[in-house]
């Protein structure tokens, strides 16, 4: 009989040893960030090593490949760890998270349900979070791998209680009105996405313009909405946004729940980062209004800083988050006792079977740091944000392009001919980029392309925010003077 083969270690000491080597480069890279550019290209010869190489049939050895990893791969992240990171909303991770994954990972547990330990701890984490958000006892939750699957999975099982008929017999194709869904000129991009998806059609996406502080204006949303229910169309949700990814507004959820109310509609809120402003005591207020929400989701990996992925969607009515989602077969049918005891209870709650142990991270550091460290990293955040606007206030070639309601901040290098603004502060954003001083983003808002800083970033130190400022100058200067 030919020797049954394994994917453990052969020699258990010596992969011991790698283990150790892997795990303490990593901690020595994450210590010395700041000794390196916040983001590089990749080289096109290396770019070709990777792109170009054929399928190993053949075995290279844990070590051979470790190597490959720090030379060829290791350098050349977006950057999102770097202190100086401020592009989109990319949280930066943070070692206990690193090594919780790890665990989780090695105990690679299936988390679809099944009677064991991890289940447990991302209940915990749930209820925790529920209590954060201050959702009433009976709300149900999970955790997904972002924004985006969060607030779709939300939007499904708005669509199934709000309907008016069974959706899940009967789809979407019948006789019955037309379904819509309401969001502002400012939601997330996900919101067109879920539409096609969820089969409404992009058609049945209502977008109503935005106030001067680009929160959802509410008298057009109410006009909008009468003038569809007489022309026979069924409005069921409304999309509300609790820190806008363009310029960090929170349109008013309080008023926004009380429309709900009345028109007995769905509120939905895309709270991807925003809604974590809830944790804190001094910046709640901004949020106002989250806790009636039927549904709210929120990234952990953006402003608690963790390791991707984690999201969270909160459902108020737990009744209609499984309903939407339950099934039943032979294979997966729980037990009164046993591994599967209890049934596959997060499976039911989602579309996803095959889920990670993603609550670890989230349980560990929670008790580790408690609430209030993440109070204080958001707030401080903050108050960055309120430093960077008052450095561009104060530079006269520079200007702030939007209220700074949150975190961020929308700014442009000021050009005597306007024609050439757009164009000089885009070349201004990829050189500061390219050059790897720092990794702002960008938008347009009313026509005008801007720098747009986004701090979620638990790295980030106001000497960055000067340098980066004053890199901004002379690199527009250099621009400007170079035509």
């Amino acid at each position: 009989m030919s020797e049954e083969l394994t994917l453990d270690p052969q020699d258990w000491d010596a992969f011991e040893t790698l283990a150790h080597r892997m795990l303490s480069e990593t901690l020595t890279h994450l210590r010395t960030l700041r000794d390196r550019p916040a983001w590089q290209r990749m080289p096109d010869p290396k770019r070709s090593l990777v792109l170009d190489e054929p399928l190993p049939f053949e075995a290279q050895g844990e070590e051979a490949v470790y190597e490959e990893f720090v030379r060829d791969i290791l350098p050349y992240p977006n950057g999102n760890y770097d202190p100086r990171f401020w592009g989109w909303v990319q949280g930066n991770g943070f070692p206990l998270g690193n090594m919780a994954d790890l665990l989780a990972s090695s105990l690679n547990p299936h988390l679809a349900g099944f009677d064991q330990a991890p289940v447990l701890v991302e209940k915990k984490v749930i209820e925790w979070l529920r209590e954060l958000m201050g959702f009433p006892e009976g709300s149900s939750g999970i955790l997904l791998s972002g924004g985006s699957m969060a607030s779709i999975t939300g939007l499904a099982v708005a669509r199934q209680g709000m309907a008016g008929f069974d959706v899940r017999k009967e789809g979407l194709q019948g006789d019955n009105p037309k379904l819509l869904v309401y969001g502002s000129t400012e939601t997330h991009s996900w919101a067109k996405k879920a539409m096609e998806f969820l089969g409404f059609g992009h058609d049945a996406y209502r977008t109503v313009r935005v106030n001067p502080d680009f929160t959802l204006d509410l008298g057009a949303l109410r006009d909008q909405i009468r003038k569809d229910r007489a022309n026979g169309f069924r409005p069921i949700a409304i999309l509300g946004t609790a820190g806008t990814v363009n310029t960090g507004a929170s349109d008013d959820l309080d008023s926004l729940a009380d429309l709900c109310a009345e028109e007995k509609l769905w509120l939905h809120v895309d709270g991807a980062f925003g809604a974590l402003a809830a944790i804190s005591p001094k910046l709640k207020h901004l949020v106002k209004g989250i806790e009636r929400a039927d549904s709210v989701s929120f990234d952990l990996h953006k402003w608690m800083y963790m390791p991707f992925e984690i999201a969270c969607l909160l459902v108020r009515d737990g009744k209609v988050h499984e309903a939407t989602f339950s099934q039943s077969a032979s294979y997966i049918a729980g037990m009164t006792r046993g591994v599967n005891a209890g049934g596959l209870v997060f499976g039911d709650l989602g579309v996803e079977l095959t889920r990670s142990f993603k609550a670890l991270k989230a349980w560990m550091s929670l008790k580790a740091y408690g609430v209030k460290r993440f109070s204080d990293l958001i707030e401080q955040n903050v108050e960055q944000a309120q430093y960077l606007a008052g450095l561009v206030r104060a530079t006269p070639d520079l200007e702030l392009l939007a209220d700074v309601p949150l975190n961020i901040v929308c700014f442009r290098y000021v050009v005597e001919d306007e024609g050439r603004a757009n164009v000089v502060n885009e070349e201004i954003l990829l050189q500061i980029q390219e050059q790897g001083i720092a990794v702002p983003s960008s938008t347009v808002l009313n026509g005008q392309f801007c720098l747009r800083v986004c701090i979620v970033n638990h790295r980030t130190r106001r000497e960055d925010l000067a340098a980066f400022v004053t890199a901004v100058k002379r690199i527009g200067r250099e621009i400007v003077d170079a035509k």
